[in-house]
């Protein structure tokens, strides 16, 4: 790839600006590539000079990419992508196991299809089993040795060793039609539990001495998102979930702030198979909840 007057785009330089825009953070990105942020910045700057464009925008709390950049980035990842299945077809002889893994309904419905198949690349040869459940249960399966990496969200950090993806505001929603009456209980729509939207939705609103009920529930996001649409109930999800059709609400409509959710990878060992998978799913899903308001981070230690 070459443009037009420029030099040919180096992949050291692709891998440093798609490290930039996951990590959200030049910062961020020297730490996870063992480099110093000068050098990030360095890297940024002859990409720059080789496409002859613009790529990121940087404020002190932020970096966008510019339309150029975008475009460079979808490549970009494309390019790194076939780079990866290279290597590993010349290495030969790919791991041939068998992954077993448990996902939440939010990883399982948005972010795991493109990280199985960005680790397929790698290990083409592999085979998969996928059960989705709740954080908690798979959490149990996978001590029970029923599962060799589970997905999962939680609300506080994890005490069980688990390596943090990325986090973001939780956010009460509902439908945009829909008017609270701010002297009845809050109608709201959760999930069964044990779940940890629930905990947090109910303790949030038990400190504010704010009345609730429990009108709708169901065992996925899905239906708690149909019941808010539907403009018969409040639902609790992470920002990034919030689709069309429905309104985040404030501390004027009476309802007080959440936490944040926080996204965690869970290897029951740590293997070449297990990180790698990890690392399709943060290259995967950390970029586009970047531009919902999440915030990137490095995996715990």
């Amino acid at each position: 790839m070459q443009p037009v007057g420029g030099s040919p785009l180096d992949t050291l330089l692709l891998r440093t600006f798609v490290e930039v825009v996951a990590c959200g953070s030049f910062a961020t990105a020297a730490d996870r590539l063992a480099l110093t942020p000068s050098a990030v910045s360095g890297h940024i700057r002859r990409l720059e000079q080789s496409a002859a464009v613009t790529l990121l925008t940087r404020t002190t709390r932020r970096v966008d990419l510019t339309p150029s950049g975008a475009t460079l980035y979808a490549y970009a990842r494309n390019i790194l992508d076939l780079e990866r299945e290279a290597r590993a077809r010349l290495r030969g002889s790919p791991w041939q196991g068998h992954l077993r893994i448990g996902a939440s309904e939010d990883f399982a419905g948005a972010w795991l299809p493109e990280a199985l198949r960005q680790f397929r690349l790698e290990y083409p040869v592999a085979t998969f089993e996928l059960k989705v459940g709740i954080t908690l249960d798979l959490l149990r399966q996978q001590d029970q040795g029923g599962l060799d990496l589970v997905f999962g969200k939680q609300c506080v950090r994890s005490g069980a060793g688990g390596h943090l993806l990325w986090e973001e505001p939780l956010t009460w929603v509902c439908a945009e039609s829909h008017d609270l009456d701010a002297e009845e209980p809050l109608p709201l729509a959760l999930f069964a539990e044990p779940c940890v939207y629930r905990e947090a939705a109910t303790t949030a609103l038990n400190r504010a001495g704010r009345p609730w009920r429990v009108i709708f529930e169901s065992s996925s996001i899905a239906g708690c998102l149909s019941a808010a649409r539907a403009g018969i109930a409040v639902t609790v999800v992470s920002r990034s979930q919030k689709r069309d059709g429905l309104r985040e609400l404030a501390e004027d409509d009476g309802v007080p702030e959440l936490p944040h959710a926080r996204f965690y990878a869970f290897p029951a060992v740590a293997t070449r198979a297990t990180t790698d998978m990890i690392e399709a799913a943060r290259r995967v899903a950390v970029p586009s909840r970047f531009q919902s308001g999440a915030r990137a981070v490095l995996a715990d230690k």
